[in-house]
């Protein structure tokens, strides 16, 4: 099961083959500016759906959103909120709070992440201020707050509990693996109220499936199922999936490393057999979703347009887009800032802005490449999925700004096969594309990095 951010897909998995047994959108919600919500109950009919649709399976495993978050009534299972999605940026102010009150050291040196809206834990904050039905859970001891994942689990099998993985997305649990109280404290979230943390692969109760139950022994992040999928296992293997963020992940291996001044967070990528792989990671918070807001604008009307471009790219005529639409995040997790072209003339086509962004795209993930560069160096090749993936042009464009091979692998459900390998049924990745750098040039590249530096810098606190 991949629970994602868009939709929620179902596949059955066997050492012989892997088909998709059913795909369900669900909507979202922007109810003020910075705000992205969905509807709880939505999801569970969805997945429940998938799962009816699985038949004669063995176990189940679950891939989820990360951070987004609700809370529930801990009896009923019924939710009282509805989920804060990653991408909402509502808690901004608190953010700018506690970081005037220095506590970005603290999320930084005790849960390995910088100090965001982005993150659970003020959203979670969010909800028992604001929230009447929350606060009133609470006081009767009955309040659930947690990820997606929880919510899901709880409802599915009575179980309440996260994996190691999703919980430390939330900015409320200790490097080491547990919720920790110094991180409740400053956010404000009651430590009680939390699921039990468990390891990646094990037991999370069991699912019914037609008059049989069945036990859900994997649940993950999304994105470090991804990694998973992808056969990344040694120090330094990484990949990439565009999906409605770009995210830029790699493996450090058994124990934390120190993420310096680079802006990226660390954390578990998963947990099995008792030992626990932490991994670097870097995200773009607009990827897909600032291509379809492209579309949404009229900018082409099929994605086989934007396939393919001719000439020099958009940034070498002055034409430039930062993708920061959602604000900026990883290295500079600026929320302020905001989505922009520059360089516009009166010769400027529709598709020469949305060729922009697409480079956009390329250059902010370029810039979190970089940052990872620095402590994790990447080696010369970047193994990458997402819809974005199957776009011979973007990929192209990647490949010549980061200087590096770009592999797309032949198995594009790379997250649920990521649950599937952690399952013990494994898949290797098989090669369909590759592709090489146009130029050998080193300062090409830094020139065009520059450039967009520069037009990151005018994006930057846009909103302020």
């Amino acid at each position: 099961m991949d629970q994602g951010t868009t939709s929620t897909r179902a596949l059955v998995v066997s050492a012989e083959e892997a088909r998709v047994v059913n795909a369900l959108g669900h909507g979202q919600a922007f109810p003020q500016t910075g705000w992205v919500e969905q509807d709880p109950n939505e999801l569970l009919r969805n997945v429940r759906a998938c799962l009816d649709a699985a038949g004669d399976v063995t176990a189940v495993g679950l891939a989820n959103q990360g951070e987004s978050c609700l809370a529930w009534d801990r009896e009923t299972g019924r939710p009282v909120s509805p989920v804060i999605v990653w991408q909402d940026a509502r808690t901004q102010s608190l953010i700018e709070q506690l970081a005037a009150q220095g506590a970005g050291e603290l999320t930084r040196s005790r849960a390995g992440l910088p100090l965001d809206a982005y993150f659970s834990a003020s959203k979670l904050a969010w909800i028992l201020d604001n929230n009447a039905d929350a606060r009133r859970l609470h006081r009767s001891g009955r309040l659930c707050l947690g990820t997606t994942d929880a919510f899901l689990i709880h409802n599915l099998t009575g179980v309440f509990a996260t994996d190691i993985s999703t919980a430390a997305r939330t900015s409320l649990m200790h490097l080491s693996g547990a919720w920790d109280t110094e991180l409740c404290d400053l956010f404000g979230v009651p430590i009680e109220c939390l699921p039990e943390i468990r390891p990646t692969v094990g037991d999370f109760g069991a699912v019914r499936l037609g008059a049989r139950d069945v036990p859900l022994q994997v649940a993950v992040v999304d994105q470090a199922s991804a990694l998973y999928g992808h056969g990344a296992r040694r120090r330094s293997d990484a990949k990439i999936t565009f999906g409605t963020g770009a995210f830029v992940l790699s493996v450090v291996g058994p124990a934390p490393c120190d993420t310096l001044d680079t802006g990226l967070s660390l954390s578990p990528v998963w947990q099995r057999e008792g030992a626990v792989t932490y991994g670097l990671e870097g995200g773009v918070y607009d990827a897909s979703a600032a291509l379809n807001w492209a579309r949404s604008l009229g900018l082409f009307s099929d994605y086989a347009e934007i396939a393919a471009f001719e000439g020099p790219m958009a940034i070498q005529r002055d034409l430039v887009f930062v993708p920061a639409l959602s604000g900026l995040a990883a290295p500079h997790w600026d929320r302020r800032a905001g989505g922009m072209w520059l360089g516009m003339s009166l010769d400027t086509k529709p598709l020469d802005l949305a060729r922009a962004v697409l480079e956009g795209i390329a250059f902010q993930t370029a810039e979190v490449v970089d940052a990872m560069d620095r402590i994790n160096p990447i080696g010369p090749s970047i193994s990458i999925d997402g819809g974005m993936s199957a776009n011979p042009a973007f990929c192209q464009m990647l490949a010549n700004v980061l200087g590096r091979e770009i592999i797309v692998p032949d198995l594009p459900e790379l997250t649920a096969l990521g649950i599937a390998a952690l399952l013990g049924i494994p898949s290797t990745p098989v090669t369909t594309a590759n592709y090489q750098p146009e130029r050998s040039s080193g300062e090409w590249r830094h020139q065009l990095r520059r450039r967009y530096s520069e037009a990151v810098g005018r994006a930057a606190n846009w909103r302020t």
